[in-house]
């Protein structure tokens, strides 16, 4: 069921002055232009890119729909110098063969958020753009950022989704609520203006939501470096439970999408039932012209079962499909995912369980 998010007046007014510590800081509305590529009923779309072109009063070249190759031609006709976008367009931006026909040298900087994103992508625009790429994090709840990187600190802290915004508190807590300390991973939770009210008739989901002092808790793993830093992990809700061990599928995906034959991937637990747990699978989208076959399967993964730990190898192998399911502002939706291997799971027990019919 969706949940409808109270988020007040007071919340988005302070959102925008958050900002001027941030972003806001580095753009001028008389020589600033930026792209706007998300739909604007979304939260980043909403408030990132459109009220900050308001706020900045910085021009918007705005895109009904994303197209890769009409977003680069307006980069280059309307000297576009900063974007705010999910990964997938990174990943398109650092990979895609189109881009190099456009001149997009106007481009400072890009901020990606919306999912976690990778070092490798991150270099792969550096190297191709010498466009620097910097994280934030953020969440509908929020406003919707509750950190950011600094332009000039992207390469420094590269998989960093920034430090806290201004007015903000955070704490990092294992499952016993007890606060953590510095580079140990447990659940973000939160207090700042720019936090909602709660869920829109929903008082149990409230209760869950809020801990009893008033902290928000996101779901989300983090872990924070001494100097101020976050890290995100994962979603608490999406980690893969291998006997007992966490398994964050984005760190996953992030190693495999830096090789040359991928072109998209998702990580999802599926259920083992001889081992009675969840085991890690890659569903792999492979570039134009490599061929999909068992052996390629293998390949990667025993090429990613060598870099990683046990409880995180690809014990349920590697599948290829044709295309990854993402929300329009760029979510993997592994949900849709899930439900797309149960209903093949299903047939492939109802074909097995069948009688065959005798000659």
């Amino acid at each position: 069921m969706p949940k409808g998010v109270m988020l007040s007046h007071y919340n988005i007014v302070a959102q925008a002055r958050q900002g001027e510590k941030g972003d806001l800081r580095t753009i001028s509305w008389d020589t600033d232009a930026q792209l706007g590529v998300l739909p604007f009923f979304h939260i980043y779309g909403l408030v990132i890119v459109l009220a900050t072109s308001v706020f900045t009063g910085a021009t918007c070249v705005v895109l009904p729909k994303f197209d890769l190759e009409k977003a680069c031609r307006l980069i280059q006709d309307h000297s576009i110098t900063f974007m705010y976008v999910p990964p997938p367009i990174v990943l398109a931006l650092g990979k895609h063969p189109v881009v190099a026909k456009y001149d997009l040298s106007s481009l400072r900087w890009i901020n990606s958020a919306a999912a976690p994103l990778s070092r490798e992508l991150a270099v792969a625009v550096w190297e191709r753009l010498k466009v620097g790429v910097k994280q934030g994090y953020g969440l509908s709840e929020t406003s919707p950022a509750v950190m950011l990187q600094l332009p000039e600190e992207w390469w420094k802290f590269q998989g960093s989704v920034g430090r806290l915004y201004p007015s903000m508190e955070a704490k990092i807590v294992d499952e016993d609520g007890t606060e953590l300390g510095y580079n140990q991973s447990g659940e973000l939770l939160l207090k700042g203006p720019n936090v909602f009210s709660g869920y829109w008739k929903r008082p149990e989901l409230n209760k869950d939501t809020f801990t009893e002092d008033g902290w928000y808790k996101t779901g989300d793993i983090f872990y924070c470096c001494p100097k101020g830093n976050f890290y995100i992990t994962d979603r608490k809700k999406e980690l893969i439970k291998y006997k007992g061990f966490q398994v964050p599928p984005a760190e996953l995906e992030a190693k495999l999408i830096g090789r040359d034959d991928i072109a998209d991937v998702c990580v999802i637990g599926v259920w083992d039932k001889e081992q009675h747990t969840e085991i890690p699978r890659a569903y792999v989208v492979l570039k134009p012209g490599v061929p999909e076959t068992e052996a390629k399967a293998r390949e990667i993964a025993d090429w990613l079962n060598a870099k990683v730990a046990p409880p995180k190898k690809l014990r349920g192998g590697v599948r290829f499909i044709k295309e990854i399911p993402k929300s329009q502002a760029g979510k993997i939706l592994r949900r849709v995912l899930r439900d797309q291997v149960k209903k093949e799971e299903e047939q492939e027990e109802a074909k097995a369980a069948a009688p065959k019919a005798k000659l």
